[in-house]
């Protein structure tokens, strides 16, 4: 029987951003060869052998992935326990955002005074 599926993760991060790279790694702690394995991501089979690699991820990678160990003498399957993955967005974006809206703010305080300034002193 099959038993003990695990996934590894490289790197070791369950925060990723979009652009980076993983690989996951699938293997079985009890079981004969010879032994296929089958990702889901979300439920749904995206791919199959030891290592799912994604390269250049988005945000439509986030979610949960599992492995299915089946061995193909006798048909038993082993399911790994859920790996849940996020991909995030940068931070600096965030700031750039706030950045450039506090600059609009500021050049309209700017035209205002110098329009209020011209009206006080017209001659």
């Amino acid at each position: 029987p099959m038993a003990n599926a695990t996934i590894t993760l490289i790197p070791q991060s369950h925060q990723l951003h979009p652009g980076d790279s993983m690989t996951l790694h699938c293997s079985v702690q009890v079981g004969s060869a010879p032994v296929t394995f089958t990702w889901l991501h979300n439920g749904q089979e995206v791919a199959r052998g030891p290592l799912l690699e994604l390269r250049a991820i988005d945000v439509g990678h986030s979610g949960t992935y599992q492995c299915v160990a089946t061995n193909q003498l006798d048909g038993h399957q082993a399911l790994s326990p859920e790996l849940a993955l996020e991909v995030t967005l940068w931070g600096h974006r965030d700031t750039v955002a706030a950045g450039v809206g506090g600059a609009l703010f500021i050049l309209l305080l700017f035209v205002a005074v110098i329009v209020a300034w011209h009206r006080c002193h017209r001659v």
